[in-house]
């Protein structure tokens, strides 16, 4: 599979298609939302180059369900700021894109035989509307969310993404939001923090079996053993990762980018594939 490394290098090869890409990025901290970062800039330049989708569907870390994998069909998703001990600044942004209730209906019934069921309470969680911001500032696309069932395994996330694959050809572009290293608890502060060893390595791991394609292996919990437990106490920042891997296919070419470690144990690291 052919792997391009810049997003230079992504803006040269998108091309107007039937065919949406999909996106995975690392959201971390929800103060990137309001300040000015490496990482805004690199998503605000991706929505550029990006084409305008019918409508966005996004899975996001911050969406858990157990059981049942939930899809928004709300018309108009609130936003919604699900943190604590933040500025003020960050609780006064909102996202007032439209929701998609009956493209949202569909999902459900397409995701019938994983539990699907249709929600109107939810939204947008800062996973969606904090780089919504920056692909779409307009927020002149449709959007809804679909949770994550954290009551399944990893397979399980890979699954989703494959039966969403189908929704690439309708226009739909497959937003994840999460972070491929996650781990709060072993985060440093201040500024130019090294990266942790557990961090790197983890976070290498995963780029080469998405290069080599080895979806089975980023989803195997017991082969990946205690450098995932490392990587993310709680699993729900690597899921969305899941979802979008799984939604792709031989066809794709892969972009990566914002690839640095913050704060020591959080990956930044986005990907898109692409025909």
């Amino acid at each position: 599979m052919p792997v391009t490394r810049t997003l230079d290098d992504l803006k040269a090869s998108l091309s107007p298609s039937d065919r949406m890409p999909l996106v995975f990025l690392g959201h971390g901290s929800p103060m990137n939302a309001i300040e000015n970062t490496r990482y805004g800039r690199a998503w605000s330049d991706l929505g550029r180059s990006l084409p305008k989708p019918r409508a966005i569907l996004v899975v996001s870390a911050h969406w858990m369900t157990r059981g049942t994998t939930l899809v928004d069909v709300s018309e108009m998703p609130r936003t919604i700021h699900d943190f604590y001990g933040f500025p003020e600044a960050l609780f006064a942004q909102t996202y007032e894109a439209h929701g998609a209730p009956e493209l949202a209906r569909e999902v459900t019934t397409l995701l019938a035989s994983h539990h699907a069921e249709e929600d109107d309470t939810w939204g947008l969680d800062h996973g969606a509307w904090s780089v919504l911001k920056f692909l779409y500032p307009d927020a002149n696309v449709p959007v809804f969310q679909v949770s994550i069932d954290m009551g399944r395994d990893l397979d399980h996330q890979l699954d989703i993404g494959r039966t969403l694959s189908a929704l690439r050809d309708k226009g739909v572009l497959i937003l994840g939001s999460g972070n491929v290293v996650h781990n709060l608890r072993a985060m440093r502060w201040g500024k130019d923090v090294a990266p942790q060893d557990f961090a790197l390595e983890f976070d290498r791991l995963f780029a080469d079996r998405l290069e080599d394609r080895d979806f089975d292996g980023l989803a195997d919990r017991k082969a990946l053993g205690s450098l995932l437990t490392m990587a993310h106490p709680s699993l729900d920042h690597y899921m969305p990762a899941l979802t979008v891997a799984g939604a792709s296919d031989a066809r794709d070419q892969l972009t990566f980018m914002t690839d640095d470690i913050d704060l020591g144990s959080v990956s930044m690291r986005s990907f898109v594939f692409h025909a």
